[in-house]
């Protein structure tokens, strides 16, 4: 269902031309692929109407029926999950075929249920919601009965009625059939009124009765002014109550079958088969609920065009379709942007500002964005090229919304916005109106829109070089530039003769300068004492002089570029890993490599990262690092995080290659034992690639060693969080004083950011956390946090 893969094809042609192409291409080009070209592409670049390319695909695919119905029924079927912007176009071919063909359109009918079953039981529940939609759409094209479709609401929305159950479960059911009710609302009111009524209040029922405690994690803003932020469903439910007042009819959807109603009111209808939900199992992941971003009001929109209301359900529909356009071209940026700009009905709506409140809804969404952060940049960057008059402008007027609401903004989505703005910059030579936001200049420096400037200048940095950065802002904003990028070597500095291992330091220089081996290096550092102790016969496990000799040394040599850095841990790998055995060693590492480099951000991120990678370090040591003393004036600093996020990844990849060698011992394993069984003759069968069950013994024993450091990781991490704001907490009581610092939000939003970040991975330890961290025992602003995370899957 690619979109590149689709061949060209002119609308143009009438029924008697596409048959003629058919006749022309059948020797020569593979039948079933122009099916498919054919029905994915139609509507598409075309100077007829659709209405007449409609009719002429119907009779092309009626005259193939005979030979390829299954296959035109299963394209059609792809087209409901890859398609769904184009929903309306496929129901309406489905119900011309199904008034030439009866058994075509049941045929369909039972396999789009199929579909729909199996992505329920699989978990692909956003297939499933599309399917749910077009289903419902089929009801206006003549093609299945209302009261079956009915039906299947009603089983859905029974989902809610259950027990024991977790609310995401029954929020799905309940979301799937009210963002279909705008396409059938209409015609289920004038069929079945009392029943939709009916299935309404059930709705209502439910929706009233929802808990909320997963709000405040997944809001972008903590306060409500200017725009209140809804949680998704209750949006979506005020949409639609406004919606029925208007008697279901809205001004968005494309209805091409209206055009045939004539042709389709004589069709034959089916009734659809019955949709029982499977029961609900703890396994599966239904999708976290979400709150709906808003930037513009009819107030920032210019004269000409309305943007509907918050409660239109045309701002739904609009939002939802370009949501649709974004996910099915995200992997092209030129079509994905020519797609939104030439929206169906863009006249009629400030479609800019549409986009771009869209855009920056899904960069900010929590807890994850559903693309690449780097692809909102591109996107933002594409449909300015392509509408330069305006798109800038508006662009430009949502920064400065999103700039002016930093002091509430949630500190993952500063984080997002400092890496949109930062790329955005970059491609426009950096230039910006920085006097304008002068006010971030006379600020604390831990302030949202200090440490915003700040941080975009830190990666800017990294896109460019300091002398470029300088020159890029004003002079009153030096105070928020970072320092010049330089390593720091201690040995070589003013005084270092004092210094113990100073000359140890030098001549390990020269040794290496001189290319030396590891072995060489190690034995002038065998010279060096270890301050730790004053009694040679207990001496610790590490050398921390050692360490700091060696490491600062190695670093300083190979601070020209990444490249040479990487090739002296490259080269003294064994060296490193035998000064650093323990825990407590790998973090003097730590610290010797934060004094060196402490004033280049991206090298500590991508330095520590190399020492992950290797196994020099340890991911516990690297928090434990992370959270120490020494580093407490970096705190909220965003590399910092990004180190931490980047080291729980390792930790996660580490156990997902173990689990995954380990079930493919296990298949192996389980295959040879069957051939054996069955009798089957081994000869040619390669005993060699099948590991043995001592091998597969082993191999679990390291995955339950990896599992145990990961639950280990996040104990630590939660555990020094816990520590470091209740002393705060407690500070702050007993000086009298605030306890809502600008420093406060940052680090309880970290440690929320711990939790939505990486909420699959968390959950599995949400036991052992409630019951070893999370107690009752826990200050309620941090227990809070906790409480919010357990409910996004509750």
């Amino acid at each position: 269902m690619s979109r590149r893969r689709r061949e060209s094809y002119s609308d143009d042609d009438d029924d008697t031309s596409h048959r003629s192409k058919r006749r022309r291409t059948s020797d020569d080009v593979n039948i079933e692929d122009r099916l498919d070209s054919l029905i994915t592409r139609v509507g598409e670049k075309s100077t007829s109407s659709l209405e007449s390319n409609l009719e002429g695909l119907a009779s092309v695919l009626e005259a193939d029926l005979p030979n390829y119905k299954d296959k035109i029924v299963k394209i059609l079927c792809d087209c409901v999950v890859y398609l769904p912007e184009k929903i309306t176009v496929y129901t309406t071919l489905v119900g011309l075929l199904n008034a030439k063909n009866y058994n075509c359109g049941g045929e369909f009918s039972e396999l789009l249920v199929r579909n729909l079953k199996e992505a329920l039981k699989t978990g692909e529940f956003e297939s499933a919601r599309m399917i749910v939609r077009f289903v419902a759409d089929l009801v206006n094209c003549h093609v299945l009965v209302a009261s079956s479709v009915l039906q299947m609401f009603d089983n859905f929305v029974e989902v809610a009625l259950e027990d024991n159950i977790p609310q995401v479960r029954s929020d799905w059911y309940v979301n799937s059939v009210l963002s279909a009710l705008p396409w059938v609302g209409r015609e289920l009111f004038e069929k079945k009124e009392a029943e939709l009524n009916k299935l309404l209040q059930t709705i209502e029922n439910y929706i009233s009765k929802r808990h909320h405690i997963h709000v405040p994690s997944l809001r972008v803003w903590a306060s409500d002014d200017p725009h209140p932020q809804e949680e998704y469903l209750d949006c979506l439910w005020a949409q639609i109550k406004n919606l029925r007042n208007n008697k279901w009819v809205e001004k968005q959807i494309s209805r091409p079958y209206l055009a045939f109603d004539g042709v389709l009111c004589d069709a034959l209808q089916h009734t659809l088969p019955q949709i029982i939900p499977p029961s609900h199992n703890d396994e599966m992941k239904y999708p976290i609920p979400t709150v709906v971003f808003r930037i513009f009001d009819y107030t920032d929109v210019p004269e000409g065009t309305v943007l509907p209301g918050s409660h239109a359900i045309e701002r739904y529909l609009i939002e939802e379709q370009i949501n649709k356009i974004i996910d099915s071209n995200y992997l092209e940026r030129k079509e994905c942007a020519a797609a939104l700009l030439s929206f169906p009905t863009k006249n009629k709506l400030p479609l800019n500002y549409i986009i771009i409140e869209t855009v920056f809804g899904q960069l900010f969404r929590l807890p994850k964005a559903p693309h690449l952060e780097l692809f909102y940049g591109v996107i933002l960057l594409e449909v300015c090229k392509l509408q330069p008059s305006t798109m800038p402008q508006v662009l430009a007027q949502a920064t400065e919304m999103l700039f002016e609401r930093l002091d509430s903004m949630h500190t993952i989505c500063i984080e997002r916005f400092v890496t949109w703005f930062s790329y955005h910059l970059s491609m426009f030579q950096f230039r910006w109106s920085w006097d304008d936001w002068s006010i971030a200049v006379q600020q604390d420096p831990t302030s949202p829109k200090a440490r915003f400037v700040h941080e975009v200048l830190q990666k800017i940095l990294r896109l460019s070089y300091h002398q470029r950065v300088m020159e890029s802002v004003p002079e009153s904003f030096h105070c928020l530039l970072p320092i010049k990028p330089q390593p720091f070597y201690k040995y070589e500095q003013e005084g270092a003769g004092s210094l113990p291992g100073t000359m140890k330091a030098h001549a390990l220089m020269s040794a290496i300068k001189s290319r030396c081996t590891p072995e060489e290096a190690a034995a002038i550092l065998k010279e060096l004492p270890n301050p730790m102790t004053d009694d040679d016969s207990s001496e610790p496990v590490f050398n921390p002089l050692k360490i700091d000799v060696f490491v600062s040394t190695l670093l300083y040599l190979g601070s020209k570029s990444f490249s040479h850095s990487f090739a002296a841990l490259a080269k003294f790998h064994p060296l490193l890993k035998s000064l650093t055995e323990t825990e407590e060693a790998q973090i003097c590492l730590l610290r010797t490599l934060y004094e060196v480099w402490k004033s280049h951000q991206q090298m500590l991120v991508v330095l520590v990262d190399k020492l992950l990678r290797t196994q020099v370090v340890e991911c516990s040591a690297v928090a434990n690092w992370l959270f120490s003393d020494e580093m407490s004036q970096d705190f909220i600093s965003f590399y910092m995080w990004e180190i931490m996020h980047s080291t729980i990844k390792k930790m996660s990849k580490q156990v997902d290659k173990l689990q995954k060698d380990v079930d493919e011992a296990r298949d192996k394993l389980d295959a040879q034992r069957r051939r054996a069984a069955d009798g089957l003759d081994m000869d040619g069968y390669d005993d060699d690639d099948v590991p043995t069950p001592e091998i597969i013994d082993r191999m679990e024993d390291k995955l339950e060693t990896a599992l145990s450091q990961q639950k280990s990781l996040f104990l630590i991490i939660f555990q020094r969080f816990i520590i470091l704001l209740t002393e705060h907490l407690a500070r702050c009581e007993s000086d009298g004083i605030d306890y809502n610092t600008a420093w406060y939000k940052w680090v309880i939003e970290r440690l929320q950011q711990i939790f939505l970040q990486h909420h699959y991975l968390v959950y599995k330890y949400v036991s052992t956390l409630e019951e070893l961290l999370f107690t009752s025992n826990v200050d309620i602003h941090i227990l809070e946090i906790f409480q919010q995370f357990c409910s996004l899957r509750s």
